[in-house]
């Protein structure tokens, strides 16, 4: 009779044990979800925040939410993402807006140069998730059976470059140069012809001569694709702009999900960009050094800046405007930018 009492007691506290683990490590209980996330590139600061999701997906669920990154354009090219998500071929994806402007036109907005960005992280990142939710740009991603998740919040871009460095602004004409949307179309208001290509290629096209000049999220980026190895000098104020390359949801994927894992992703972002926050300062605290060891740095003065922003500035966003006018109001997303970024939100 002891026997089995102590038996029976073993065994209650055995199940005990197991419900009071479950409730510790799991802490949002569902079925077992397995989601991939397409990426191109190796690991760097900006895919830090989709490490950051993955494990605490994992955490929180105890192992039931699995997502796994994918890196290197294993399941889609770097311009094919948005097209990956409308195959339901993954789950998740990152993209970037300048290298298929045709598939998310609105998104281009935050490619235009000279924004009121750059001045503080959360800032700049309150108004990109703000932009993702006006309904023009939630209706060209449902074009493609997706949803603007989260921002990467993209640092400022600088150049890096190879062969005679631009003392000042007129050295640009005649460079060949790696910019993208807005950010291309200022430095063409500066002479420079410029191409757009997606970030693996570059390496070889600076060593090869193809290109003279590549523009990145300074300073990660250009570590991240090693351009620094080929390069020979650095903008460290040129500040033309950004782009965005945000993370996108597929939205049937996302709605089978039960609603506890919808809301965990959501309650998961700003860990996730944290961890990016983190990488960007880490990434800068050792390439501007390096960067200043072994590249001839270039600055520019207020007043070239000035100038560059007045020919390239306002000018390039009539442009857009202008040229998109007649397909969406890119007028309104653009007011969304600047009166956003001039409200009253917390740095």
């Amino acid at each position: 009779m002891l026997k089995l009492k102590r038996l029976i007691i073993i065994s209650l506290m055995f199940l005990i044990s197991n419900v009071f683990t479950a409730i510790v490590f799991a802490k949002t209980d569902g079925p077992s979800v397995f989601w991939k996330f397409s990426l191109w590139g190796k690991r760097r600061a900006f895919t830090e925040g989709a490490e950051m999701l993955s494990k605490r997906l994992a955490e929180e669920t105890n192992g039931k939410f699995k997502l796994k990154i994918f890196y290197g354009g294993q399941l889609a090219k770097s311009r094919e993402n948005w097209d990956g998500i409308k195959a339901n071929s993954f789950e998740m994806a990152g993209i970037c807006n300048f290298y298929h402007p045709g598939k998310n036109p609105g998104l281009m907005a935050l490619t235009l140069p000279f924004l009121p960005l750059g001045q503080s992280f959360d800032r700049d990142a309150a108004v990109r998730e703000k932009l993702y939710q006006h309904p023009i740009l939630k209706a060209e991603a449902e074009k493609f059976n997706g949803i603007y998740y989260m921002t990467t919040n993209l640092p400022q871009y600088e150049f890096l470059g190879k062969g005679k460095p631009p003392m000042d602004l007129t050295g640009f004409k005649g460079m060949r140069v790696r910019a993208g949307g807005g950010v291309g179309k200022a430095m063409e208001k500066l002479g420079a012809t410029r191409q757009t290509v997606p970030a693996p290629e570059v390496y070889t096209l600076i060593s090869r001569g193809a290109v003279d000049a590549a523009s990145f999220p300074y300073t990660y980026a250009h570590v991240s694709y090693k351009v620094h190895e080929v390069a020979e000098w650095f903008t460290a104020n040129l500040s033309p702009g950004t782009s965005d390359c945000p993370y996108i949801l597929n939205k049937t994927a996302f709605n089978k999900l039960p609603k506890q894992y919808q809301d965990l992703l959501y309650k998961l972002k700003p860990e996730a960009l944290a961890a990016m926050k983190a990488a960007y300062k880490k990434a800068d605290d050792k390439n501007l050094p390096m960067f200043k060891a072994k590249l001839k740095e270039i600055r520019y003065s207020d007043s070239q800046l000035a100038d560059f922003k007045k020919i390239a500035g306002k000018p390039v966003w009539d442009e857009w405007i202008n040229a998109n006018k007649d397909k969406f109001d890119a007028q309104a997303l653009l007011d969304v930018i600047l009166n956003y970024s001039h409200s009253n939100i917390k740095n």
